[in-house]
């Protein structure tokens, strides 16, 4: 770490001119070449996936997404001629758009479940030759503009699918604006200085600015979500902004006591760029993990994350200290040199140099009296926050995944215009069909047809079913199945699952013919099953790899197991509040989103940065915490000024990742509104409740059992410096220099 900041400082302006160059140019090549976004959904191992592969091979034109085109009269039928001859031309033209498979119109023969009972209201289906996610999002756009063009007095006419959703977009709004302002506002508070406020955001800008367009060169390498970017630059922003806060934090700490720019950069990365090189990896690892689960399309969140999260911990680790080595003195205010970064007439102070050692106690602050404080009343207070964060977690059991419909689309978009019209005209069911499809014994064998739709339509919350379709080589067939409840409803779910445990197999086993429940709510219902069952498998990978580098690390049994047990909770307490928030409803309407079911993907992609998140704030405590702990092996002293030192700079960190995360809450798509909200959540109760209270208490209650060693693993484990060399040089013999000195140092308490 040292030898890499010493060479950013001696060619920092070849440093500063390198990044500014890189985010130039890989900005200019991204949107030279453009983007291709596409989510690569499979689910193997599926029903649903099987059904697919099957109209795939032998049913190309049912194969693909089914999106509808709803119209409704206001007075009359929709058979009047001038409904009709304003409707007709606009049918047949759909039908000749790009990657249309077929259009099934009401007007004619087949069309008959196409028109409301009072034949005021009527959709056309419109079938597509892939599916959504393997088509441009441009695709729908032809369909919005025919609509667009329709104008007839008292005609309504909306598109819905997710070709259509996809074609509509969405919008983050003014989030990122907003996210960087609150964060300056903070780093000006904390700071009071717009050069040190500016310089986390610069670093994290260049960063974000490189990370975004190497996710769009991405695309042309593998399948990407079109949310991906929006996502990679909520995670990014917050973590670039924390990492280089906390250095610029210590940089100044260092500053105020050693007065020379060059070892006071040299002791902040010795530091805190080790602190957050370690936090930047449990944070990699946490979103990497997510490729256990199996599901391609968490593989290009994972991946545009990690390349947001990586970018921003290099900028830090490079261009942060080369940036520090020429303003470094403009960061610190004339009058701070007499009094302590804490506010208070400064009394000695722990610091580091990047290569000698020095130093005594913590200063007097609010936060080391707040540390005392609890640390003088550690079971009670331990238990009162561990039973706050226990009554937010119990939600979570109440959690149902399942993919929100377009009746939580924004009431503007052509999308939940046409739900609404066809829960209006039909019921909640015709938004979502379900594909009931048989594979046939042999060509044009179709007697055992009328048997299998009868038992359909006998099933309980089945409204309407298709005839059979016939596939051109005649051993598939295809039956559209629309159910009386909203695709997001657990009505549909039941009944997906009776279908295939009960209605489907008798009839298969007795005609020797294979029927598979299908379509695009069926693979949401089976999407949420899959990640459902992956997530402990998901959860134990990212926590003992975590626990394991935190053992190495730390050179405790108790830090990896105190770390797992309280991100745990954290990430609990979250995602119980975003349950009661956004599937209960509660202050539903104080936030402007809907109630529904948790995304499936929402609790993965969370809990990875989340506890990436919770990680960092643990490894900026419990560094500082050992740091002094290897100095005075006083443990509850330890603890107060760990706190003492690190307690404002946590706060400010975390009131940042707040303000960025519920400034997503401004945009129109529900899903983002639900992972930022889930995200803000998270951070505060982690800060507030673990870092400030639960940490501090239990840690005290543990003393120096906290950092108890068997020699025998101690031994073994490889011993990775992360206190710095000024806390190991203390200890260290004093004929050896100061590195040398950090390395020969047993580690073994």
């Amino acid at each position: 770490m040292l030898k890499l900041t010493r060479w950013c400082i001696a060619h920092r302006r070849r440093v500063v001119l390198a990044w500014v160059a890189v985010a130039v140019l890989t900005t200019v090549v991204a949107g030279a070449i453009g983007r291709q976004y596409a989510t690569n959904f499979s689910l193997p191992g599926t029903e649903s996936q099987r059904a697919l592969d099957l109209l795939r091979r032998d049913f190309p034109a049912q194969s693909g997404d089914v999106d509808t085109i709803v119209f409704h009269v206001s007075h009359g039928t929709i058979y009047s001629p001038a409904v009709r001859a304003a409707m007709t031309p606009v049918l047949a033209r759909v039908a000749r758009d790009p990657h249309v498979a077929g259009v099934l119109r009401p007007y004619g023969v087949r069309g008959a479940v196409e028109v409301s009972r009072d034949r005021m209201t009527a959709f056309a289906t419109i079938n597509y030759d892939k599916s959504a996610n393997l088509l441009p999002n441009a695709t729908g756009n032809a369909v919005l503009d025919q609509i667009g063009a329709v104008h007839v007095s008292g005609l309504q006419v909306a598109a819905g699918g997710q070709v259509i959703e996809d074609a509509e977009g969405f919008s983050v709004g003014p989030a990122t604006e907003i996210g960087v302002v609150a964060a300056l506002v903070i780093l000006l508070l904390t700071f009071g200085s717009l050069t040190a406020a500016g310089m986390p955001l610069i670093t994290a800008g260049l960063g974000l600015i490189t990370g975004v367009a190497l996710i769009g060169l991405a695309t042309h390498i593998t399948s990407m979500s079109n949310i991906s970017p929006e996502l990679a630059l909520m995670i990014g922003l917050g973590v670039g902004i924390d990492y280089a806060l906390f250095i610029v934090t210590r940089f100044r700490e260092n500053y105020l006591a050693l007065g020379g720019v060059e070892r006071s950069v040299l002791g902040a990365m010795d530091t805190s760029g080790r602190a957050i090189l370690l936090a930047g990896t449990t944070v990699v690892i946490a979103l990497l993990g997510m490729f256990a689960t199996g599901v391609s399309f968490m593989y290009g969140l994972a991946i545009a994350a990690v390349i947001a999260v990586l970018l921003t911990l290099v900028a830090s680790l490079t261009l942060l200290p080369a940036i520090l080595s020429r303003f470094g003195p403009r960061i610190v205010r004339p009058r701070e040199a007499r009094r302590s970064p804490f506010g208070r007439r400064r009394t000695p102070a722990t610091v580091t140099d990047g290569g000698g050692a020095a130093v005594s106690a913590a200063p007097r602050s609010r936060w080391r009296q707040w540390s005392e404080m609890v640390q003088a009343r550690p079971w009670p207070l331990a238990i009162v926050s561990l039973a706050v964060m226990i009554a937010l977690l119990l939600p979570v059991f109440a959690l149902r995944l399942d993919t929100s419909d377009a009746g939580n689309d924004p009431a503007s978009t052509s999308s939940r215009h046409a739900f609404d019209l066809l829960a209006h005209g039909f019921g909640a069911g015709f938004n979502g069909p379900l594909l009931v499809i048989a594979e046939l014994p042999s060509p044009n064998h179709t007697s055992a047809l009328p048997a299998l739709r009868a038992a359909v339509s006998a099933a309980p919350d089945v409204v309407a079913v298709t005839p059979p379709r016939i596939a051109p080589s005649g051993t598939v067939a295809v039956i559209e199945v629309y159910p009386g409840s909203a695709p997001q409803a657990t009505a549909t779910t039941d009944l997906v699952n009776h279908l295939r445990h009960d209605v489907v197999p008798p009839l298969a086993r007795r005609n020797g013919a294979p029927v598979l429940v299908g379509g695009f709510t069926a693979g949401s219902i089976d999407f949420s099953h899959v990640l459902s069952g992956k997530l402990p498998l998901f959860i134990g990978i990212v926590v003992v790899l975590s626990a394991l580098l935190l053992l190495v690390i730390f050179r405790s049994l108790v830090i990896p197991l105190q770390a797992a047990i309280m991100n745990l909770i954290s990430i609990g307490g979250a995602l119980g509040v975003t349950v009661l928030v956004f599937q209960d409803g509660w202050f539903a309407s104080v936030l402007g989103v809907e109630k529904g079911p948790i995304e499936p993907w929402i609790p993965v992609l969370m809990f990875a940065v989340v506890f990436g998140l919770s990680m960092d704030y643990e490894v900026f405590l419990i560094s500082r915490v050992r740091e002094e702990w290897v100095r005075r092996q006083d443990a509850s002293g330890a603890v107060a000024d760990g706190i003492a030192f690190t307690g404002r700079v946590i706060s400010a960190a975390a009131a940042i990742m707040v303000c960025v995360f519920l400034s997503f809450m401004l945009g129109n798509q529900r899903t983002i509104k639900e992972f930022g909200f889930g995200l803000a959540a998270a951070v505060f109760l982690d800060a507030l409740v673990v870092r400030c209270v639960l940490l501090p208490a239990v840690l005290e209650l543990l003393g120096p059992v906290t950092w108890r060693l068997p020699r025998w693993l101690d031994a073994r484990l490889p011993h990775i410096n992360i206190e710095g060399s000024a806390a190991r040089t203390s200890t260290a013999p004093a004929t050896l220099g100061d590195e040398e000195a950090a390395e020969r140092q047993p580690t073994r308490v």
